[in-house]
This record gives structure tokens, sequence and C-alpha cells, in this order.
């Protein structure tokens, strides 16, 4: 199971250089996962030609408009097409109020049912699981709560090797190998030795988005070993007086947090609209963490071993 990421926004604070508002979309075999939803994003939804109706799960990772402004459009809009499934919204404390005084005064009644869950700030937690995922909070440092998001696949089954097992087994027995179980004959000898008959699972994909915050101690083995992060990048290190001080990032130090963490890859996002040209930014980043990118509009990242 390979997961997709397609970014919709990138920048911060405001439109600028035809760079939008934070968004991406995160593919998962038939689920569609929205992170973050700045004004626009359902217009970035069209133009990429993503179906609105996929969408159930939304992650909203704080209450600064450039990450949530265009969520009740987006809510409007669905109900006008006809929506009928529970749209699922993950967020900080206060988004339900906001989102239900909204649709109060405006006396609408959705064609669908929102589904709110609160995740706890400076809390790391599970607030979702099924058969193929789990997404974890990762607690961040900004001014007002803030919370990234991991997504982690669950672990895989071994592989069986079908040329080393010339009889007929049945769906009991080969999901016993696959979940590294010895078979048995009635005599209680070992017919089957799983780690003789079946290969090592692949690694499980997985994702991490650290919105909007300052570097944090430790933060590295919060992330350690995941195959893709996206770290806000909002300046380059000779403002980084600036970005302490307005609880952001430099890309020197995302890199460097990549580095330190052993990820697969990384990817930069959340501009500031002073940097029309990304390059040196780039650059930055390149010089301490080599497999960096730019998290830029339009561009999708395959995460498959």
């Amino acid at each position: 199971m390979a997961l997709e990421l397609q970014i919709l926004g990138s920048n911060s604070a405001a439109f600028a250089h035809n760079r939008h508002h934070t968004a991406q979309l995160l593919r998962v075999q038939d689920k569609y996962y929205l992170i973050d939803c700045g004004e626009g994003t359902q217009l970035l939804l069209k133009k990429f030609k993503i179906k609105l109706a996929r969408i159930q799960n939304i992650l909203i990772s704080h209450l600064h408009g450039d990450h949530y402004y265009g969520l009740m459009g987006l809510l409007s809009t669905l109900h006008l097409y006809g929506k009928k499934a529970d749209v699922h919204i993950y967020g900080p404390p206060g988004l339900s109020e906001i989102i239900s005084l909204q649709l109060k005064y405006s006396s609408t009644f959705l064609s669908y049912d929102i589904k709110f869950h609160e995740w706890t700030p400076n809390k790391q937690e599970v607030i979702f699981e099924d058969h193929q995922l789990t997404i974890e909070t990762i607690p961040l440092d900004h001014r007002i709560h803030c919370s990234g998001f991991l997504f982690r696949e669950k672990p895989k089954k071994r592989g069986l090797l079908r040329d080393k097992i010339p009889e007929l087994l049945t769906p009991v027995e080969v999901n016993d190998l696959k979940n590294g179980k010895d078979l048995l004959d009635r005599e209680g000898n070992i017919r089957y030795r799983a780690k003789e008959v079946t290969i090592p699972p692949k690694k499980p994909y997985s994702y991490a988005y650290c919105s909007d915050t300052r570097l944090i101690p430790g933060m590295e083995e919060k992330i350690r070993d995941v195959d893709l992060v996206y770290h806000e990048s909002t300046f380059m290190e000779d403002m980084k007086e600036r970005a302490n001080y307005t609880f952001h990032t430099t890309a020197a130090q995302a890199a460097s947090l990549a580095k330190k963490a052993n990820v697969g890859k990384l990817l930069l996002g959340h501009f500031s609209t002073r940097y029309k040209d990304l390059g040196p930014m780039l650059e930055e980043a390149k010089n301490i963490f080599e497999n960096t990118e730019l998290a830029e509009e339009g561009r999708r990242f395959l995460i498959n071993h």
C-alpha cells in the first residue's frame, strides 16, 4: 500500500508569488485525508481535479487563519453538492464552536453530519485508527495550540514463498505463516517453519506533517526514521531571530532536524511572502540534508519502498 501526498498550498500568512495558503491531500488507497485548509483550498482541489466527495477526513493543525479559513467554504460546497456521508474533522479546541456558530447564524442545515474530534493540546495521542493506518498528534511549539500529525501504516504481514510449499494450505494456515507462526502436524511436529517459507514484511510507510512551530528539543525522536517529513520553513537562517520570535523555523533548522532524525525525505513549506525565489532556501537546506525538496503547489510525492 503506497501513500501519495499532493501539495495544494505552500505559503504562510498571505497569498503571494502564485503560492496559496497551507493545504495538503494525503491519499491512502481509496481514502483521502485533507491536512489543513487555508483560504482557497476548494479551488485548488478543483484545479488539481480532486473529487471533493472523496474527502471524509479533515485535519486542522491550529486556528491561525492561513490554516483553516477555507474550511467553512469547503463544507458549504460539499453540502451544495448533496454529500451524504459523514465528514470527520480533527482539530484543536474551539474549532467545533467556530463552525457551529457559522452554521447557526447562516441558518444552514448540512446534508451530511460533521463528526468533530478534538485533539488534546500538548499531548501526543492517537486520534484515528482503522485497518490501514494510525494518525498520531505531534505537539508543536507555536504561539497558540498547534499540532502536527504522524501517519503510520500498520505493520504488514510476511510474504509467502509459494514455491517452498508444495501442498495446498487452508486460509487459516496461510494466515498463520504470514503472522510468523510455524505450522504443526497432528503429532505436534513442525511441518513448516514460518521463517523458511516466508520473507520478512516490507517496512510500513510513514508521513509526518509538522506545521507551525519553533524548533523543539528532542523532536527528532518523534519523527525518527519516518519516510517523508514535511516541516515548516518560514524563514532562512539569516532571519533566525525573527523565526524564533514568531514561533517559526528556518530551512536550515528543519534540515538539521531531518538529519538528526534520519528521515527519508524532507519537504520544506509555509514560505514567507518575503521570498519570491525559493532556490536559496532549498540550497540552504540541501547543504545540511541533501534529500530535501520544496512542497510547491501541485507537486506529488509517493511513499513507496
